[in-house]
């Protein structure tokens, strides 16, 4: 009886180990293992350089007083969303890629799915934000300056945020209490909500629901939002009495839709993909994914700096004193 009862207290230890993994293993991109190393040289480049360019923007704004306006604040609140997500999936997919290092810790993924979407729901938010001061600098500029002061900006920012951590927060605890028996291996280069939803052995329905309306509410309504604001910009903007005029005040636009463009067009894909796009090769809906999260904060800081004459200003005069201080040392 003593035995009996020892060989069932070892069964159920094994089985709730066996249903809670302590680890779990990423696998990178499903059908390109071979080219995992060569697929990290792109990769590690556009990490680098979305560091550089995202911290060189913060930098250059936060040293220029001239450019403490409200477009330029929601840009550093950008840039460190887009930090915060690279830097949470980059450093992993490259230990996977180098030193098939796959492993990672159940409570790892967790926070790894907490931050990259909670950090991507942020992300849309500020897009929301920019488009926001659009319509007010040009439906209403006499009333931009009193509109959007510095402590209206911080309400805004912190409003972003919070919707961003509280809507997200239930996402670990809902992969938690999940039951994970048939596998531990993730097909994925990151821990991601539907990836891990995936191998659970669970009735799932009511997490792709809060999932699905988690979505809808934060980049759904934005883009909806979005949208509107443009509306009514082009409604004022076509208004104006001369093309010259017109042209001018779109242009003001042009970075903000080119940043949008690019982040919310892979978003959607893989939003689309993992929900309906079950006929769409893995490693073609796992290398969209990862677009999504290095593409973005690589291109926002070269478009900003690009298109926008006092940050491009910035720019160049702050690697001129540098390559003249080397010169003279």
């Amino acid at each position: 009886m003593k035995g009996k009862r020892k060989h069932l207290m070892i069964m159920s230890a094994y089985n709730k180990t066996d249903l809670y993994p302590s680890t779990f293993i990423l696998i990178g991109i499903p059908g390109l293992e071979t080219a995992h190393k060569w697929i990290s040289i792109p990769f590690c480049v556009i990490y680098l350089l979305a560091l550089l360019g995202n911290c060189s923007l913060l930098f250059i704004i936060k040293t220029d007083s001239s450019l403490h306006e409200p477009m330029y604040l929601f840009l550093c609140m950008l840039a460190l969303a887009d930090l915060t997500v690279c830097t949470t999936a980059v450093p992993k997919l490259l230990s996977l890629f180098w030193f098939h290092d796959g492993e990672i810790r159940f409570e790892a993924c967790l926070t790894q799915v907490f931050l990259i979407h909670s950090c991507s729901t942020m992300e849309s938010g500020f897009f929301l934000a920019m488009a926001f001061d659009r319509y007010i600098a040009i439906c209403n500029p006499l009333r931009h300056a009193s509109i959007l002061t510095h402590s209206t900006i911080g309400c805004i920012g912190l409003a972003i945020v919070f919707r961003g951590t509280a809507l997200l927060f239930p996402h670990p605890f809902l992969l938690r209490w999940l039951p994970y028996c048939r596998t531990n291996i993730i097909s994925h280069t990151y821990c991601e909500f539907m990836a891990l939803i995936k191998i659970a052995c669970a009735e799932t329905r009511i997490h792709r629901a809060y999932s699905l309306i988690v979505a809808f509410l934060t980049g759904g309504v934005d883009f909806i939002l979005i949208i509107c604001s443009y509306v009514l910009i082009l409604h004022t903007v076509f208004h104006l009495p001369s093309k010259d005029a017109r042209l001018k005040t779109l242009g003001t636009c042009g970075s903000h839709v080119c940043v949008i463009l690019v982040s919310y067009t892979p978003a959607f894909f893989s939003f689309l993909t993992h929900r309906f796009g079950h006929h769409v090769a893995p490693h073609v809906h796992i290398s969209v994914a990862n677009i999504y999260l290095l593409v973005p904060p690589m291109v926002n800081p070269i478009i900003y700096g690009v298109r926008t004459k006092k940050i491009r200003d910035r720019f160049l005069q702050f690697f001129k004193v540098s390559e003249l201080n080397l010169f003279y040392t």
